[in-house]
């Protein structure tokens, strides 16, 4: 069975971890804990995730805020009634665009089911998401960690969960893949909140300083 977290257990286990690691307990001493970042299971969390890949997390709340007022409840049906040139008004790129109709429709096809998914296990879960144009394995990241709320995701993609990894164990530039698994390895069952934790570490510093959510 899948191990998940909840808010209620959230500062322990960011404790459990900075007893085994003294680099993560850093943090926590330097920064406190990280926030309970959490989004609901909803088609506009996806849509929001969509927007998210390869920009800054602000320019991302920008057009998701912008298609808000647009269409006023993100809504697949709604969605799917705005043309082209209404979604790149609302500052979404053409291949976006369609990545996020493709995913309006294969929710009202019944293709793909947010509430099934809850009850299911991370590479079902994985399996179902990727298999949509558009979605991969940091989206799908994402989704366990902040959506479903799964305990143990490390997201190797992820550049600035990378980046503050190499930054608080002083890593060496050319370090690769396989090495930063096995490190994150060490946090299992937790790598989720691992993952907080180097997170928040990195929104720490004040050129980083953006909401997750």
């Amino acid at each position: 069975m899948t191990n998940r977290f909840s808010q209620s257990t959230y500062h322990a286990i960011c404790g459990d971890l900075a007893a085994t690691d003294h680099d993560l307990a850093a943090i926590i001493k330097s920064h406190g804990y990280p926030p309970f970042w959490h989004r609901p299971n909803t088609f506009e969390t996806l849509v929001h995730i969509i927007l998210e890949q390869q920009v800054s997390l602000a320019s991302a709340l920008s057009a998701l805020n912008k298609l808000r007022e647009r269409v006023q409840t993100l809504t697949p049906a709604r969605v799917l009634l705005l043309t082209d040139e209404e979604m790149r008004a609302c500052y979404v790129s053409r291949q976006k665009a369609g990545y996020i109709k493709y995913l309006a429709e294969a929710l009202l096809s019944g293709q793909l089911n947010l509430n099934a998914l809850e009850d299911m296990e991370d590479h079902d879960i994985r399996a179902s998401l990727v298999a949509l144009k558009g979605i991969g394995n940091w989206t799908a990241d994402v989704y366990l960690m902040f959506v479903l709320q799964h305990s143990d995701v490390f997201p190797i993609g992820d550049l600035a969960a990378v980046n503050a990894l190499k930054r608080v164990k002083k890593l060496p530039a050319d370090i690769t893949r396989e090495q930063m698994l096995e490190i994150a390895a060490k946090w299992q069952p937790y790598r989720t909140i691992a993952t907080m934790l180097l997170w928040h570490f990195y929104l720490s510093s004040p050129k980083n300083k953006v909401l997750l959510v």
